[in-house]
């Protein structure tokens, strides 16, 4: 026996209901946006590498 795409975690869904919301989540994923979003870049890294640290941190420094 196989096991289903989608399957209801709780409750009870009718063949119909099942069949309507696999046609919509089809639907959205064939869909083409009609522009692509503009990427961001970020001018640096959000995290650092601690071994190009400094070995010293001040306990009262905000950095």
């Amino acid at each position: 026996m196989s096991t289903p795409d989608i399957r209801v975690e709780k409750g009870h869904a009718e063949p119909e209901e099942v069949a309507a919301i696999t046609a919509i989540l089809l639907a959205r994923a064939a869909a083409r946006p009609s522009e692509a979003p503009a990427h961001r870049g970020r001018p640096k890294a959000g995290w650092r590498r601690l071994e190009r640290e400094g070995g010293f941190r001040a306990p009262h420094s905000w950095h």
